[in-house]
């Protein structure tokens, strides 16, 4: 939903109405991930995507009889492998799309989540697609209040504390209750979209890799910053698509920011005196990922200088040394991807092989 705030804004402004479309769940390889959106206004446009263009013509027709009548729809869309041309979902995924009407009667809580997302505090907003009752109804969560209702005090009260851990990590996806808030209970299905601030990337070292790094950071979503006490190195003219360069040593600077779970460090000076004080540094947050640059030989030089300044084994097991995969990488470039491969397989859990020579689904934890 992020994509459309703006045009949904723009909507509000003028009085305007639109029918919202978005995904809350998928199977295989579906082409968008739960959270995408499309709009189809009441000048009878649409806006954003859900398919890449397979789905969005019938979402279309839809959407225009949501507007008409007011009602929400919960349909899925997608065919077998075999027959993938059948629907039109040539990738042979299965999407489960939740249609809804949003004015400022539906749902007058949205100018304060676009505010959120512009602001840049944590908010979530949990939506019950299907059910006995109350399909429709938004409950909006921040972390130290709520707005809206899914219909009973008791159901607002169980699914805001459950949010409120879905938030703190990012996480977007599926709450089931009964039909009372019961969470052992089943026949109330709640769609959870979190929007948390972009996932930040600190990148050790104002170097030639960083500089190659910043620029995969960026096309990944990260919010980078770069950090190094050498000013003559760290400047902007040198890195200008980070969001911040610092002169400072690192571990100082990493002493006072926050880091969260979704956060990635990467240690590229490669220099005792300014690495191991910030591997130190990030082994005391939790980072989900921190990486250190250097030679087999020079990462056994760091473990034993980290050992002698009281870094355990099991702490010293977080760090990826020497970073990336095993790609061949030579470049600055190809070394980037290298690492943004192994962050991406350290969040979502993938083998790292070849997907021609694996079997089974091709994303962990999808149904075969």
């Amino acid at each position: 939903m992020r994509e459309v705030l703006p045009e949904l804004h723009a909507l509000r402004m003028r009085g305007g109405t639109a029918a919202m479309a978005t995904v809350v769940r998928t199977w295989r390889s579906a082409p968008r991930p739960a959270g995408a959106s499309m709009l189809v206004t009441d000048e009878a446009e649409a806006v954003g995507s859900v398919s890449g263009g397979c789905v969005e013509g019938a979402l279309f027709d839809l959407g225009q009889e949501v507007l008409d009548d007011g009602q929400p729809r919960f349909e899925t869309y997608g065919v077998s492998d075999d027959d993938a041309f059948a629907v039109g979902l040539t990738c042979g995924g299965i999407l489960e799309v939740f249609v809804e009407k949003v004015d400022a009667s539906t749902w007058p809580e949205l100018d304060g989540v676009v505010r959120s997302v512009q602001e840049e505090e944590p908010v979530a907003v949990a939506t019950i697609v299907s059910g006995p009752h109350f399909v429709g109804r938004h409950l909006v969560v921040r972390r130290d209040r709520a707005e809206g209702s899914l219909g009973t005090p008791r159901l607002d009260d169980t699914v805001r504390e459950d949010v409120i851990g879905m938030l703190e990590s990012g996480t977007t996806g599926f709450l089931h209750y009964g039909p009372e808030g019961e969470r052992l209970g089943e026949g109330l299905d709640v769609f959870v979209q979190s929007f948390a601030p972009q996932p930040r990337m600190i990148v050790f070292g104002a170097i030639d890799f960083s500089a190659a790094l910043v620029r995969v950071g960026k096309l990944l979503g990260f919010k980078v910053s770069v950090v190094d006490a050498r000013p003559v190195f760290a400047t902007a003219k040198r890195f200008p698509e980070a969001d911040e360069v610092v002169v400072d040593w690192p571990h100082r600077w990493l002493s006072g920011q926050q880091v969260d779970s979704r956060t990635v460090i990467a240690v590229l000076t490669h220099d005792p005196k300014f690495d191991v004080p910030a591997i130190q540094e990030a082994l005391r947050t939790n980072a989900g990922y921190i990486g250190a640059m250097g030679s087999r030989r020079t990462h056994e030089d760091r473990l034993i200088r980290l050992k002698e300044a009281g870094v355990t084994d099991d702490e010293l097991a977080r760090v990826h040394s020497p970073i990336g995969l095993d790609l061949g990488a030579r470049t600055p470039e190809e070394t980037a991807i290298s690492i943004a491969a192994e962050i991406i397989q350290s969040r979502w859990g993938g083998s790292g092989a070849h997907l021609a020579r694996t079997q089974g689904p091709i994303h962990p934890g999808a149904p075969r």
